[in-house]
């Protein structure tokens, strides 16, 4: 037998990585989840504090790209915004 590597090797029984337009995650099928800010084109602002609460935690981080769903372009728009908005107040730094 020769070395697997540290990934273990061979397939994996979760059904990633596959073409076609869903994926498998825990034994689902999911649709592929789209950028909100690019099917709605909607803009980031960081006057919009309460559109801008959704897309931090109940502990006052950030969500990432996974959780929001944005597509990379968006996501670093949307942290710059955030901490915008953390500099004049808007949004606090931390949740107490």
């Amino acid at each position: 037998m020769g070395y697997q590597g540290s990934r273990g090797g061979g397939r994996s029984s979760d059904g990633g990585g596959g073409r076609s337009g869903g994926f498998r995650k825990g034994g689902r099928f999911q649709r592929k989840r789209y950028c909100s800010f690019c099917v709605d084109k909607k803009t980031i602002d960081y006057k919009d504090y309460d559109g801008l609460r959704r897309y931090i935690t109940e502990f006052g981080r950030i969500k990432p790209r996974r959780q929001t769903g944005a597509c990379a372009k968006h996501q670093r728009e949307l942290a710059i915004a955030i901490k915008r908005a953390r500099h004049l107040a808007l949004l606090p730094f931390v949740v107490e």
